[in-house]
């Protein structure tokens, strides 16, 4: 739960408000006075027990949405563009001053924090809407507690660090039923939802087998490397803030602002990132959902950061009219045994599904450039086309149906599926039987960690 006198137990807290309080500009709604009252009020625990009710007012369709913005540097900057065009940026918040300054240059009528926690209850009745696009251990606290305050959340993939903290934030998102979506951004793509519906149809008979694959890490982060040296951290960035709920180590180099996702406490590695993309299509045409085991080859686990490559295998057992299948994953450059692709390319992102009547061949990460394997065309279906992946959820705050990769029927099972390969890399080789209902793996509980982390002081779920 959020302490609201840090500074008290944590010299460091007086630095961070009077970082919030440069940073702060007189803004429309509220105003900077209100603000500070605000974050001097009681613990959040009191906020919380009249939020979800005190917050839900309703909303005319021709009110402007008001924004507020989790992370405002790298995928944020475009999602925060989105949101601006979409309706009024009110608050931005970034653990690191210059990423914030440049923020509220953009946006000068926005209030600016170091901390989401404090924006979001001083914010509290003033916002409809929060993103979300910091490193993944930090999505589930900021989302959940957006959520619970009854507002809606977009939150960039994967969605979760754990698989605890998807189940969780898939519960509160079916309790409050805000709107909410997660930005795999190729949900919204004509071409997947064309594929997806092509395989949920049978036009290829029964699948088989699904093989995906990326070229990351290599070139885009490390992984298979070990814990740098402690460096005393920038002036302009808050370091308490940034590790957030993870457990507390010193400063280095090699953390922010991007290559933290090689490393367990923070990120979710090759599979973490690249997943929620490339499994999306087959989890939409196939119902991937509670694999029943995952076991994993890899360059070696060091427990710092994810190897350097993994090979996971997924057992799906029988799901409605669909049969039993695996789905194979290759990252770090693994690729596919090239008799399946029958010579066609394999770039360093894609998908191939392997059917009784032929095997499709996507060429992105995106599920893009579909084609069939040995020739052929891919068969016509019906399918919903969608009228943009951000607009889907701005059309959900107003009142209308809700996104297809939304928490609470999609994103969250989608992020349970692709996470529990993490279980399988950690594992390094052992078979790793999944007990679904429980969240739990079969005979260890070696794996709880893993699963469910324990936050740091002043953070929850």
């Amino acid at each position: 739960m959020f302490r609201t006198n840090k500074t008290e137990k944590d010299p460091g807290a007086a630095r961070r408000m009077n970082w919030v309080g440069m940073a702060d500009h007189e803004s429309f709604s509220p105003s900077r006075r209100e603000i500070l009252k605000l974050t001097g009020a009681a613990a959040l625990s009191t906020a919380f027990a009249t939020s979800a009710s005190a917050s839900r007012v309703p909303r005319s369709p021709n009110e402007r949405i008001r924004w507020a913005i989790v992370g405002c540097g790298g995928k944020g900057t475009s999602n925060m563009a989105d949101a601006a065009r979409n309706g009024d940026i009110v608050g931005v918040c970034d653990v690191d001053l210059d990423i914030r300054m440049k923020a509220m240059t953009d946006h000068p009528r926005a209030s600016a924090f170091s901390d989401f926690r404090r924006m979001l209850e001083a914010l509290e009745k003033h916002i409809d809407a929060v993103v979300v696009s910091t490193p993944d251990h930090t999505h589930a606290p900021a989302a959940a507690m957006a959520m619970r305050m009854g507002k809606a959340v977009y939150c960039e993939k994967p969605l979760t660090r754990t698989l605890w903290e998807a189940r969780e934030l898939t519960k509160i998102a079916r309790s409050t039923r805000v709107a909410t979506q997660m930005g795999n951004q190729g949900t919204a793509s004509n071409e997947l939802r064309w594929v997806a519906a092509v395989v949920k149809s049978g036009a290829l008979g029964k699948v088989k087998e699904v093989h995906c694959w990326t070229d990351r890490a290599a070139g885009w982060w490390p992984q298979g490397v070990g814990r740098p040296d402690p460096k005393i951290p920038p002036r302009t960035l808050d370091w308490d803030c940034w590790v957030g709920p993870s457990p507390m180590r010193p400063y280095a180099e090699g953390y922010h602002p991007f290559a933290w996702r090689g490393r367990w406490d923070f990120g979710t590695g090759s599979l973490g990132d690249m997943g929620c993309h490339i499994i999306n299509l087959p989890f939409m045409g196939l119902d991937l959902r509670d694999p029943i085991a995952v076991q994993a080859e890899t360059s070696g686990n060091n427990k710092e950061t994810f190897p350097t490559w993994s090979r996971v295998k997924y057992e799906f057992g029988q799901r409605g009219n669909r049969d039993a299948l695996m789905l194979y994953w290759y990252d770090g450059g693994q690729k596919p045994p090239a008799e399946i692709s029958k010579g066609e390319p394999m770039g360093g992102n894609g998908t191939l599904i392997v059917a009784e009547k032929g095997t499709i061949h996507l060429g992105d990460a995106y599920g893009g450039a579909p084609k069939m394997v040995g020739g052929g065309e891919v068969p016509k279906v019906d399918f919903e086309k969608s009228p943009g992946h951000f607009q889907e959820l701005v059309d959900a705050i107003n009142g209308g149906k809700a996104p297809r990769s939304n928490i609470a029927d999609y994103s969250g099972p989608l992020t349970e599926t692709v996470l529990l390969g993490n279980l399988a890399i950690w594992a390094g080789g052992e078979r790793v039987v999944w007990d679904s209902r429980r969240l739990a793996v079969v005979g260890n509980n070696a794996f709880d960690p893993l699963i469910r982390p324990t936050y740091r002081e002043g953070y929850s779920l």
